[in-house]
């Protein structure tokens, strides 16, 4: 409008600009974070009659009338074809298809082939792939010729032999998980010249669709694992293929028809949603992982990743894709060190994909190639200590701050100027590499020549059948070891710090080892005399300095851990981190304490070179049993150090705990009481009592208990003294059943039963008793199990043990221990009398095996991960694949 009112007239020639202006803006193409975030199907019957905003989910498997688009679901489903729709115009391709698994996409494709036919591969596959390969090879008569591709003239003999079969190529760029290059655009002209009909296949897993689309660059198929970077969230399996050539895509679609392994409606309905977040996902872990590739290059480690300037195969990487992608490797120089840096990270998690929101660590050769014959791996020029990183969108800083701190636990690099926001650090050389200072050459020494780089310790739990409470003031108790046991692992750290990680109390702390009160204390100190009492200064010192704001129990573990490694340290002071974890129930009254106790106490013991590691025994034997290879001797000293530990933990222990738990077997113990001559004898007969304990789960305060009694001992002795008496008679009658061969065994069972019957009531007459332990007891004795059970350990809840007579079933034993879990008790079978504390070394057991990807490929996975995250009902079968060295 014009200030009169009139209007202003439009210039034809400005109106003809503008619109040719929009038609242009029109007519430009989508971005791909545009394309694949929008998902339409031009096909007019697709489309919803809501307008739903969302594809919907046609959960059905048939569909109804005759002669329309969709019949069965095998054969065809709406959901699932808008997923190939946008699949396809994501990748370029005119056809695409969606099935279970990356592995079933490429099983389709790979029948394509018939007998006699040849395909081309290269030597840095998937190990999957791999298998599938070789299963091809045996049952198909398939030949499968691996070759370089990063070289494109590698593949020149096979194409032009006379009598050449070639009928695939099957490309991965970059490979898994070594990163090389291979040029698809060149490989594709090559096969094509000398093979018109072979087929060129690409394995796109590694980039997807937004950083690499190989159909642009000659590829005939490509194929990804849609369970990685298209999905992006690890939660479910999907295979895409996208294609051009109708004659691949009629016998693709034929063999999805026939087998039946197309997508579920469901499936696709994830995969289609996350799909459209590709682009976002993908920028933000490829921006991280540039950041840690360089990282890691600075610290001196060889890196594969293609972002690098250095990587051998970048100018063709950038002439092929947009971006780097979120994978990468290095190489550490040794596969023990690899496992504990994998072993030691705690954000990155150990699994054999990528491609998820999470980051993810592994050793492709002890995990997804494990299936590759080593062999092959080493001509391959596959290395075994190669670690596998697969960025996600966590913070990259925290990222970094898990990874720096894994390796410098794990000893890989160390810190030369702590100045700044950030540590400088540098890798710690290894043996036969180059080395500039004595300081290094120091700490290669005392590091990767060490024979205790890495060792692990366990100790057994035990059950007091007899003479509970009645120890402490002189009387004879019956106890054995039970299978249920504590483990502890040691490394070598090279930080300067002390650490100890209570992973069953959710408890994790480092300290300086220089601001240690070494002031308070004369560093290794002889084997403490049974009567001795822990140095109240440094306990003083150590619990309110250093040990403040964690729980009760974390406190008092880690008060007597640090009391030990410091009485028990020499002038080197080692650095060290103990990882100590439970398969006893804490608390119940089995003897976890004593098991802690031992363990640390050996850990340190061996730590610190007071002990000489046993040898390493050959035989694999029994979990427990047969392979005694510690001396007596040394299990004196172990034990004095574990009776210290029980006194910083309980004030007056008897000390029957921890003689159990460091020799193992059964005993009968006797604890010196003013002047009286204590004593230790070892029983037998209990190996062949089975016994049910019974955790009521009712926390009790052992300290509290045994003072209790204490207490009431003087104030009324004329009541208490009377049941001391009886039951040293129970530990003495005990004791002769046990021993005595000729009695039937029938006796010996109704002797024991009685004796238990007798025992536990004079426990609850001192006061030590709880309802929850009455419950079991009587639920025990119901019929038809009729079993007679007792309190063990301090009582006030804690365990019940049951006895289990020799004609018990197991069905009859399985409804009792059914029984008590719907009660709300936990149930623990055990023998009495197994082997005391053992020992492995990194030499003798450095990895266990676990199933992985549906158990047709063997993952090891390093000992030290295994170990921090197994439930604790897993412990016992984790220790198992180890070689023991026993008491």
């Amino acid at each position: 409008m014009t200030d009169s009112g009139a209007s202003t007239p439009v210039s034809t020639s400005a109106s003809t600009s503008a619109s040719l202006t929009s038609s242009l803006l029109r007519a430009r193409p989508y971005r791909f974070a545009t394309q694949v975030a929008t998902v339409e199907n031009p096909d007019p019957s697709h489309k919803d009659q809501h307008g739903s905003s969302s594809v919907p989910i046609y959960q059905t498997a048939t569909f109804k009338g005759m002669g329309g688009q969709y019949d069965y679901t095998r054969s065809g489903n709406p959901t699932r074809s808008h997923l190939e729709h946008h699949i396809a115009k994501i990748s370029s391709a005119r056809h695409a298809f969606a099935v279970t698994s990356g592995m079933g996409a490429l099983d389709v494709i790979f029948r394509l082939l018939k007998p006699g036919d040849e395909i081309i591969a290269g030597n840095d596959l998937y190990g999957g792939s791999n298998r599938l390969l070789t299963y091809l090879k045996a049952h198909n008569g398939i030949q499968t010729h691996h070759v370089p591709t990063t070289e494109p003239s590698s593949l020149l003999p096979f194409l032009t032999a006379p009598n050449s079969n070639v009928a695939m190529v099957l490309l991965e760029t970059p490979t898994n998980p070594l990163l090389q290059i291979a040029d698809i655009a060149a490989i594709s002209k090559l096969v094509h010249e000398h093979r018109p009909d072979a087929i060129v296949v690409v394995d796109n897993t590694m980039m997807s669709p937004y950083l690499q689309r190989p159909l642009e660059h000659g590829a005939d198929v490509v194929y990804d694992s849609g369970t990685k970077y298209l999905s992006g969230h690890h939660d479910l399996m999907a295979g895409v293929i996208a294609c051009n050539r109708e004659d691949v895509a009629k016998g693709i679609a034929f063999t999805i028809n026939s087998i039946g392994n197309g997508l579920p409606p469901f499936d696709s309905f994830l995969l289609l949603r996350g799909i459209k977040t590709l682009a976002l996902r993908l920028d933000r872990q490829q921006a991280t992982s540039h950041i840690v590739a360089r990282y890691l290059h600075r610290l001196g480690f060889k890196v594969n990743y293609p972002g690098l300037d250095g990587h051998p195969g970048k100018a063709i990487h950038d002439r092929l894709a947009t971006g780097a992608g979120a994978v990468l490797s290095f190489e550490t120089g040794d596969k023990a060190l690899s496992e504990k840096i994998v072993g030691a990270t705690r954000l990155w998690g150990i699994s054999v994909s990528f491609g998820c929101v999470n980051s993810l660590i592994s050793m492709p050769c002890l995990m997804s190639h494990a299936s590759i014959d080593p062999k092959v791996r080493k001509e391959r020029n596959l290395p075994e200590d190669l670690i596998r990183l697969c960025v996600g969108i966590e913070d990259a800083d925290d990222l970094i701050d898990d990874l720096e701190a894994a390796l410098l636990e794990a000893g890989a690099v160390r810190v030369v100027d702590e100045a700044g926001a950030r540590s400088t650090l540098e890798r710690v050389k290894l043996q036969g590499e180059e080395e500039d200072d004595a300081f290094a050459a120091t700490i290669e020494n005392l590091s990767f020549k060490s024979e205790l780089e890495s060792f692990i310790v366990s100790a057994p739990g035990k059950v007091i059948l007899f003479g509970e409470h009645a120890v402490v003031h002189g009387v004879t108790a019956i106890a054995g070891s039970i299978d249920l046991r504590c483990y502890c692992l040691a490394e070598a750290r090279h930080n300067g710090q002390v650490s100890l990680n209570l992973p069953d109390l959710a408890f994790e702390q480092s300290w300086e080892i220089a601001s240690l009160p070494w002031d308070l204390v004369e560093p290794g100190s002889k084997a403490p005399h049974q009567d001795s009492v822990p140095d109240q200064s440094l306990l003083m010192a150590l619990t309110t300095k250093y040990v403040n704001g964690v729980s009760p129990k974390a406190a008092q573990a880690s008060v007597a851990f640090l009391y030990l490694f410091m009485n028990l340290a020499s002038h080197e002071r080692p650095a060290q981190a103990y990882t100590v974890r439970s398969a006893l129930p804490i608390g119940a009254g089995l003897g976890s304490s004593a098991a802690y106790s031992v363990c640390i106490s050996t850990a340190l013991l061996y730590t610190h070179r007071h002990l000489a590691l046993p040898s390493v025994p050959t035989s694999s034997g029994e979990l427990h049993h047969g392979r005694r290879a510690i001396t007596t001797e040394q299990a004196d000293i172990v034990n004095s150090w574990a009776f210290t530990s029980e006194k910083i933990l309980h004030g007056t222990p008897s000390g029957v705990d921890n003689s159990v738990s460091s020799y193992g077997g059964a005993i009968g113990y006797t604890k010196a009481v003013k002047g009286r001559e204590g004593g230790m004898e070892g029983l037998h007969g209990f190996k062949s009592l089975r016994f049910l304990l019974t955790d009521t789960k009712v926390p009790r305060d052992t300290k509290t208990l045994v003072a209790g009694v204490a207490k009431r001992k003087l104030q009324e002795p004329d009541v208490v003294n009377p049941i001391l008496e009886s039951i040293q008679s129970i530990s003495d009658e005990a004791r002769r059943c046990l021993s005595d061969s000729d009695m039937p065994r029938a006796t010996q069972f109704a002797t024991l039963e009685k004796l238990i019957d007798t025992n536990h009531a004079h426990l609850v007459t001192l006061g030590v008793g709880h309802p929850t332990l009455e419950a079991i007891k009587a639920k025990a004795a119901e019929q038809p199990w009729a079993l007679h059970t007792k309190l063990t350990g301090a009582g006030g809840g804690g365990c019940a043990v049951t006895l289990i007579p020799d004609d018990f079933s197991e069905e009859s034993l399985s409804q009792l221990k059914a029984a008590l879990a719907a009660d709300g008790f936990d149930t623990y079978e055990t023998t009495v009398g197994g082997s005391g504390f053992g020992i492995v070394t990194s030499k003798s057991g450095a990895s266990s095996t676990a199933e992985a990807e549906g158990g047709a490929e063997r993952a090891v996975v390093p000992n030290t991960a295994r170990f921090r995250i197994a439930p604790a009902a897993d412990l016992a079968a984790w220790g198992s694949d180890l070689q023991w060295a026993y008491v």
